[in-house]
């Protein structure tokens, strides 16, 4: 029952992760910790998946012209660096922190995209685009959150893509899917050294997240920008929101 409980996880974090290019390790994360995974093992079992599933979802992305290749270069290498900083610094920091950290960072997040962006914050975001260091340093920051967390790092890099480079909701999807490809393996290579990594759960976890994540990418290129923005939003405040009050009680 327990392993079917884990397919099961994967299936629905692996649509979420496939129709927004985010969430598959940020999600799976409380999934897993709410039907008994212990913490750590909770926090880096999901990565042995998500390879995998990116590479799936992305070429969908890719196909239909979503992805922008330059950012999603200068990502990786500003991301990798800083994955690894991260994933050492985990322990230290201790697995019933890492959980209530990956749902406040959920809900600020969440929050943040449902505010209506400034008069000319495109026009700002775009110009930010350009400038190599802006994407380098943001990428950094998501990489090193990243690693202390053991996901992928999609569920930052779609916001900071919108938010701060202004790409569109899609575009995000796309290039977050690529760079999450990327960075999940020094991620998975260091939590699995420091032996954080549950293989039962992450098998499990990964037969239905890989088919579920091609399913949600199909249904992403259907979804208008506005509304893949807006969905992507609510569905981080109302999940983030429910698991931090199971935390706290």
């Amino acid at each position: 029952m327990a392993f079917l409980e884990y397919v099961l996880a994967g299936l629905g974090v692996g649509v979420v992760f496939g129709m927004f290019g985010a969430g598959g390790s940020a999600f799976a994360t409380p999934v897993l910790a709410l039907i008994g995974v212990p913490p750590l093992f909770a926090v880096a079992s999901p990565l042995p998946a998500m390879l995998p599933a990116a590479v799936t979802g992305a070429r969908r992305f890719v196909k239909a012209g979503n992805l922008d290749r330059r950012v999603a270069k200068l990502a990786i290498i500003g991301g990798v660096p800083g994955t690894l900083f991260g994933a050492l610094a985990s322990t230290a920091v201790g697995g019933d922190r890492l959980l209530v950290l990956s749902g406040l960072m959920l809900l600020v997040i969440g929050i943040r995209l449902l505010m209506r962006d400034s008069e000319g914050a495109a026009e700002r975001a775009s110009a930010r685009r350009d400038r190599n260091g802006m994407v380098l340093a943001s990428a950094f920051g998501v990489g090193i959150l990243t690693g202390l967390l053991a996901n992928g790092g999609g569920f930052l890099l779609v916001p900071v893509f919108v938010l701060v480079l202004g790409l569109t909701a899609i575009e995000a999807a796309g290039t977050s899917m690529v760079v999450v490809g990327i960075l999940t393996i020094p991620t998975l290579i260091t939590h699995w050294a420091l032996g954080h990594v549950d293989w039962v759960v992450a098998g499990g976890f990964a037969l239905g997240l890989i088919p579920a994540a091609a399913i949600g990418a199909r249904i992403a290129q259907r979804l208008p920008a506005a509304r893949a923005r807006f969905a992507f939003a609510l569905m981080l405040i109302v999940f983030a929101t429910w698991f931090l009050i199971r935390q706290v009680t």
